[in-house]
């Protein structure tokens, strides 16, 4: 049987790179060998035991790589291609799928299982920290990659691109609209270039790290405020004389950040919400407003398929955002345990990785 290598979860604060029998793939599936990939933040929680996964599952969720093999009935693409496919696949034809929200296609945690929403790879199913992956459904969920993008520059588009736009579109984020950006993280700096993106005029970012707060500056921030100096939401209140912001997207998953983006917004205003929350989070009434002013709270899972990573590729094709800045450090597959280490500690500067086979 063909093994490979894959960064599997063995129980938690242990993810050890193991040899794995190559993936096989049903009619509808792609075998896709990875070239690169990269660790996120939600793996981490799973590094830490404080989101569940079986034991013996590959983690990752961000693949680029080249088609291996195709399913018998896959059409439209062809062994050799390069592709990537978003972190949430789906399946084009559920319930989900059909009302126009595809990353919710997939068993609810609420009925006792495990995964929530579309997000399969390296959750219910085995990801792409390895060698090989399989991506099912293949014809909703690869994309093509344009032969005149690097693997480097696509690489954010699966998830973190993907995710950090859609706080801003999920805010509905208009011409002219103040925004205050809660972290600058990887997805928080996405979401600060996507706001801007959006026809945003003036942008808060809250990041106490100079490294991260000069690359807001980078992705469109107008101010940034170190929450370790002065207080978030006092200094916010300050720079829009008092109206407060028409969207705050909090990035991070705290009940702090959460919490001072609701006490910034404007009568009306909404929240947008993109963090993975580890613990119950609580609404102040009184920054609800005892739930009287007009406010809206909404959450965004990470929009996949191959349309939403053709437009997010179309977007850095045409010179509208430079994501290089946020590859900070890269490794090889066989290092893949020192990668964690470094990420999970965020230690030298690191915002992402880049993991190559």
């Amino acid at each position: 049987m063909p093994m490979m290598k894959a960064a599997v979860f063995v129980e938690p604060h242990r993810i050890v790179l193991q040899d794995k029998p190559i993936p096989d793939i049903g009619p509808l599936d792609a075998l896709i060998r990875i070239t690169t990939t990269t660790i996120c933040g939600t793996d981490v929680h799973i590094l830490k035991g404080e989101y569940p996964v079986r034991k013996g599952l590959t983690i990752g969720h961000e693949p680029v790589g080249v088609i291996e093999k195709l399913g018998s009935e896959v059409k439209g693409f062809h062994e050799g291609q390069r592709v990537i496919s978003g972190a949430i696949s789906q399946s084009g034809h559920s319930a989900a799928c059909l009302c126009g929200h595809g990353s919710q296609d997939g068993p609810n945690a609420k009925y006792g299982f495990q995964a929530f929403g579309g997000w399969k790879f390296g959750n219910a199913i085995d990801g792409c920290q390895a060698e090989y992956v399989r991506v099912p459904d293949a014809m909703v969920n690869l994309a093509a990659v344009p032969d005149d993008l690097t693997d480097e520059q696509v690489l954010m588009c699966p998830d973190i691109m993907s995710t950090g736009f859609s706080g801003a579109e999920s805010g509905n984020v208009r011409i002219g609209d103040t925004v205050a950006v809660f972290a600058q993280g990887p997805i928080g700096l996405c979401a600060t270039a996507g706001a801007k993106l959006s026809g945003a005029t003036k942008i808060i970012a809250v990041e106490s790290v100079p490294a991260r707060a000069a690359v807001a500056r980078q992705m469109g921030a107008d101010h940034v405020i170190d929450f370790t100096k002065v207080d978030p939401v006092a200094e916010i209140m300050r720079l829009t004389d008092g109206r407060g912001v028409d969207v705050a997207i909090e990035a991070l998953g705290s009940q702090a950040t959460f919490e001072g983006a609701l006490r910034v917004l404007r009568p009306g205003g909404t929240l947008s919400s993109l963090g993975v929350y580890s613990t119950d989070l609580s609404i102040p009434l009184d920054a609800f407003a005892a739930g009287l002013a007009d406010l809206k709270i909404v959450t965004t899972l990470c929009p996949g398929g191959k349309e939403r990573m053709r437009r997010l590729m179309s977007v850095i094709a045409g010179g509208r955002i430079d994501l290089k800045p946020l590859v900070t450090h890269r490794f090889k597959l066989d290092d893949i345990e020192a990668a964690y280490d470094l990420f999970a500690n965020q230690r030298d500067g690191v915002l992402k990785v880049a993991i190559t086979p």
